[in-house]
């Protein structure tokens, strides 16, 4: 049984939703925000929570008058204090208070989340049978498997909020899961999509930050130049909707038009498009079943002109191929993909290795997991939490020579 309801056969009419959002001054979190400011007749908000942003966080609560506000940072308690006194709004600081904030009684939860610190919180909201729009990726690329069936035995229903995840989300409702044939996740190619090998090795940050289409946080960014993003997406869709390696694609399209297209037996491929904004399918997610009314640019596909499309190249951007090396494996080798990848970035970031060398430190992370004979099934957060953990420590180890076999 899935998680993901692939049919929108259902209406939840004008009712008022409680929502809450986990990472509210995050990006994703302004776009959620945003959607929420322009609805607040069909919205009441619960909770929000925010990692180090006291300010941000106390200011959005008091804006929708939130009743719970948490902050990640413990020590920033006081100061999240200060900034709601006066309010009737109750707060807190620390793990246990951003568990309680997905806890709480919304209806519908986004999981903004960054890294392995969303996975609890967003469990937390899951087994009590929410709607969660996920997009935090190591929920499912961390811990896939057991997410999806503690979803499927809590009666929650998951909701990918990423554009590509969601493109398939709703061109899935066209046909049945025996129909399908595969999927096609899209991938604008970053700005080093023409790029030669010997200049992808040499890219600078500044370079690696400039996306031709998309406005995201520094690691999205620099992930989406090495298309390691595009190999999160494709282990996640794997997970999402119960996928084999095999019936996922990845297409380059460079004009972020198409976020994701599912071909069934008929040979129909359907497909979604949209502007490039993240406002769109949070809003698919914030509305569903219904939709709402959206702020994203209309789309003006005469004056975009035209659509083009690339095969992926696995040799100049290993980072995809590792992904479906990582999925094929299983038992935990998708989360050491994912933590190793957060190393070799930031290690890029503060100009400890080159652009090329972040594919080669999680291939030889991965290389070395699988020897030693760590490979078993997660079966609970803190099993994928001990994982990711330990491959980073891995992958930290391994991080001198990479190095400096790339000097």
């Amino acid at each position: 049984m899935s998680a993901v309801p692939l049919r929108n056969n259902k209406s939840v009419a004008s009712a008022v939703r409680s929502v809450t959002v986990l990472g509210a001054t995050g990006s994703i979190g302004d776009s959620t925000m945003d959607l929420l400011r322009a609805s607040r007749d069909r919205y009441q908000v619960e909770a929000l929570t925010a990692n180090t942003n006291v300010q941000g966080l106390a200011k959005l609560a008091k804006e929708f008058g939130a009743r719970f506000a948490a902050v990640a940072d413990p020590s920033r308690l006081n100061e999240l204090k200060d900034a709601l006194a006066g309010t009737r709004i109750e707060c807190g600081a620390g793990e246990s208070a951003i568990i309680e904030a997905a806890a709480r009684p919304a209806d519908w939860v986004m999981a903004a989340v960054s890294g392995a610190a969303g996975l609890k919180p967003a469990l937390a909201a899951v087994d009590r049978g929410a709607s969660v729009a996920l997009a935090n990726k190591e929920c499912l690329v961390c811990a896939g498997d057991f997410f999806m069936q503690r979803a499927a035995k809590a009666g929650a229903c998951i909701l990918p909020a990423d554009s590509e995840h969601n493109a398939l989300f709703q061109a899935l409702g066209s046909g049945n899961r025996e129909e399908l044939v595969r999927v096609i996740i899209t991938a604008s190619g970053g700005p080093f999509r023409t790029w030669a090998s010997a200049d992808i090795e040499q890219a600078t940050l500044a370079q690696a930050l400039k996306h031709p289409n998309w406005s995201m946080g520094q690691k999205i960014t620099i992930d989406s130049a090495s298309m390691m993003n595009k190999g999160l997406e494709v282990i996640e869709a794997s997970y999402l909707f119960a996928l084999a390696p095999e019936e996922i694609d990845v297409l380059v399209h460079p004009q972020s038009i198409i976020h994701g297209m599912v071909e069934f037996s008929d040979r129909s491929v359907v497909a979604q498009l949209g502007s490039p904004d993240m406002r769109t399918p949070i809003a698919h997610c914030l509305g569903w079943p219904d939709r709402i009314v959206g702020p994203a640019a209309k789309l003006d596909l005469a004056k975009i002109g035209q659509l083009t499309f690339e095969a992926p190249d696995f040799e100049r951007f290993p980072g995809l191929r590792l992904a479906y090396d990582a999925l094929r494996t299983g038992r935990g080798a998708t989360t050491v993909y994912n933590a190793a990848n957060e190393v070799a970035v930031a290690a890029f970031i503060a100009g400890k290795i080159r652009f090329g060398a972040i594919a080669r430190l999680v291939e030889a992370t991965m290389d070395a997991w699988i020897r030693s004979g760590n490979l078993a099934p997660l079966t609970s957060a803190d099993d994928a939490i001990s994982v990711d953990h330990n491959a980073r420590n891995k992958a930290v180890t391994l991080l001198p020579q990479i190095a400096l076999k790339a000097s």
